[in-house]
Protein backbone atom coordinates (compact mmCIF):
# COMPACT_ATOMS: atom_id res chain seq x y z
CA UNK A 1 0.00 0.00 0.00
CA UNK A 2 1.13 3.86 -0.28
CA UNK A 3 0.18 5.44 2.67
CA UNK A 4 0.40 9.21 2.64
CA UNK A 5 2.48 10.43 6.38
CA UNK A 6 1.99 13.95 7.36
CA UNK A 7 2.89 16.14 10.92
CA UNK A 8 3.20 19.25 12.37
CA UNK A 9 6.53 20.12 14.30
CA UNK A 10 4.89 18.30 17.48
CA UNK A 11 4.66 15.42 15.98
CA UNK A 12 8.15 15.63 13.49
CA UNK A 13 10.25 13.44 16.01
CA UNK A 14 7.68 10.57 16.24
CA UNK A 15 7.08 10.64 12.08
CA UNK A 16 10.38 9.68 11.56
CA UNK A 17 9.25 6.47 13.53
CA UNK A 18 6.15 5.87 12.19
CA UNK A 19 7.58 6.09 8.22
CA UNK A 20 10.27 3.52 9.34
CA UNK A 21 7.77 1.32 10.35
CA UNK A 22 5.73 1.79 7.57
CA UNK A 23 8.84 0.88 5.14
CA UNK A 24 9.57 -2.41 7.52
CA UNK A 25 6.52 -3.55 6.63
CA UNK A 26 6.87 -3.44 2.91
CA UNK A 27 4.88 -0.67 2.19
CA UNK A 28 5.36 2.85 0.29
CA UNK A 29 5.80 6.12 2.28
CA UNK A 30 4.28 9.45 0.83
CA UNK A 31 5.86 12.08 3.01
CA UNK A 32 3.46 15.56 3.48
CA UNK A 33 5.51 17.24 5.78
CA UNK A 34 6.68 19.40 8.03
CA UNK A 35 10.65 18.28 7.22
CA UNK A 36 11.89 19.92 10.68
CA UNK A 37 10.98 20.90 14.20
CA UNK A 38 10.14 24.33 13.15
CA UNK A 39 6.92 25.46 14.12
CA UNK A 40 4.21 24.50 11.61
CA UNK A 41 0.20 25.12 11.33
CA UNK A 42 -1.08 21.20 11.77
CA UNK A 43 -3.85 21.44 9.17
CA UNK A 44 -1.72 22.25 5.90
CA UNK A 45 -0.25 18.70 6.33
CA UNK A 46 -3.80 17.14 7.63
CA UNK A 47 -5.13 18.47 4.62
CA UNK A 48 -2.06 17.39 2.25
CA UNK A 49 -2.17 14.05 3.23
CA UNK A 50 -6.16 13.93 3.56
CA UNK A 51 -6.35 14.80 -0.45
CA UNK A 52 -4.00 11.92 -1.50
CA UNK A 53 -6.53 9.46 0.51
CA UNK A 54 -9.59 10.77 -0.82
CA UNK A 55 -8.22 11.23 -4.11
CA UNK A 56 -7.06 8.20 -4.28
CA UNK A 57 -3.14 8.75 -4.78
CA UNK A 58 -2.14 7.06 -1.13
CA UNK A 59 -4.12 4.00 0.13
CA UNK A 60 -4.46 4.96 3.81
CA UNK A 61 -2.77 7.95 5.71
CA UNK A 62 -0.93 8.66 8.90
CA UNK A 63 -1.17 12.07 11.20
CA UNK A 64 0.78 13.25 13.84
CA UNK A 65 0.22 16.39 15.82
CA UNK A 66 0.72 16.61 19.95
CA UNK A 67 -2.37 15.16 20.67
CA UNK A 68 -3.77 13.94 17.67
CA UNK A 69 -6.70 16.03 17.88
CA UNK A 70 -6.31 18.43 15.16
CA UNK A 71 -4.84 16.61 12.35
CA UNK A 72 -7.80 14.55 13.23
CA UNK A 73 -10.70 17.03 13.06
CA UNK A 74 -9.23 18.79 10.20
CA UNK A 75 -8.61 15.43 8.17
CA UNK A 76 -12.43 14.66 8.75
CA UNK A 77 -13.35 18.01 6.50
CA UNK A 78 -12.59 15.92 3.60
CA UNK A 79 -15.47 13.92 1.65
CA UNK A 80 -14.17 10.02 1.68
CA UNK A 81 -12.00 10.52 4.85
CA UNK A 82 -12.59 8.48 8.36
CA UNK A 83 -9.87 9.69 10.43
CA UNK A 84 -10.04 8.43 14.36
CA UNK A 85 -7.42 8.93 17.36
CA UNK A 86 -5.78 6.22 18.66
CA UNK A 87 -3.80 5.51 21.16
CA UNK A 88 -4.39 1.77 21.84
CA UNK A 89 -3.61 -1.41 19.68
CA UNK A 90 -7.33 -2.75 19.47
CA UNK A 91 -8.90 0.84 18.17
CA UNK A 92 -6.57 0.71 15.36
CA UNK A 93 -6.90 -2.18 14.08
CA UNK A 94 -10.99 -2.36 14.86
CA UNK A 95 -11.41 0.56 13.83
CA UNK A 96 -10.30 -0.27 10.56
CA UNK A 97 -12.01 -4.06 10.17
CA UNK A 98 -15.58 -2.20 11.67
CA UNK A 99 -15.17 1.27 10.37
CA UNK A 100 -13.08 1.68 7.57
CA UNK A 101 -10.75 3.91 9.38
CA UNK A 102 -8.39 5.38 6.69
CA UNK A 103 -6.49 8.04 8.18
CA UNK A 104 -4.87 7.06 11.47
CA UNK A 105 -4.02 10.20 14.31
CA UNK A 106 -1.66 9.54 16.55
CA UNK A 107 -0.42 12.37 19.49
CA UNK A 108 2.92 12.16 19.37
CA UNK A 109 2.94 14.16 22.83
CA UNK A 110 0.99 11.34 24.47
CA UNK A 111 2.25 7.74 23.39
CA UNK A 112 6.15 7.08 22.84
CA UNK A 113 7.73 5.20 19.57
CA UNK A 114 6.96 1.62 21.25
CA UNK A 115 3.37 2.06 21.07
CA UNK A 116 3.18 4.06 17.58
CA UNK A 117 5.07 1.20 15.80
CA UNK A 118 2.27 -1.39 17.39
CA UNK A 119 0.03 1.52 16.33
CA UNK A 120 1.03 1.38 12.66
CA UNK A 121 0.85 -1.96 12.79
CA UNK A 122 -2.35 -2.64 13.46
CA UNK A 123 -3.53 0.03 11.42
CA UNK A 124 -1.88 -1.53 8.34
CA UNK A 125 -2.67 -4.99 8.60
CA UNK A 126 -6.00 -4.50 9.57
CA UNK A 127 -8.97 -5.20 7.04
CA UNK A 128 -12.39 -4.13 6.55
CA UNK A 129 -14.44 -6.98 7.20
CA UNK A 130 -16.30 -6.42 3.61
CA UNK A 131 -19.81 -8.52 3.95
CA UNK A 132 -20.45 -8.56 7.27
CA UNK A 133 -23.01 -6.05 9.57
CA UNK A 134 -20.18 -3.47 9.52
CA UNK A 135 -21.01 -2.88 5.63
CA UNK A 136 -24.56 -2.02 6.13
CA UNK A 137 -23.03 0.39 9.08
CA UNK A 138 -20.34 2.08 6.56
CA UNK A 139 -23.37 2.60 4.16
CA UNK A 140 -25.17 4.36 6.39
CA UNK A 141 -22.24 6.91 6.98
CA UNK A 142 -21.45 7.46 3.47
CA UNK A 143 -24.81 8.66 2.91
CA UNK A 144 -24.54 10.88 5.53
CA UNK A 145 -21.66 12.03 4.82
CA UNK A 146 -22.87 12.46 0.55
CA UNK A 147 -25.91 14.26 2.07
CA UNK A 148 -23.65 16.91 4.46
CA UNK A 149 -21.24 17.79 1.78
CA UNK A 150 -23.07 18.95 -1.09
Amino acid sequence: MKIAIGCDHAGFPLKETVKETVKRLGHEVIDCGAFSPERTDYPDYANEVAKRVAGGEADRGILLCGSGVGVCITANKTKGIRACVCHDAYSARQAVEHDALNVLCLGARIIGTALAEELTKQFLKASFLTGSRHEGRLNKVKAIENANFK
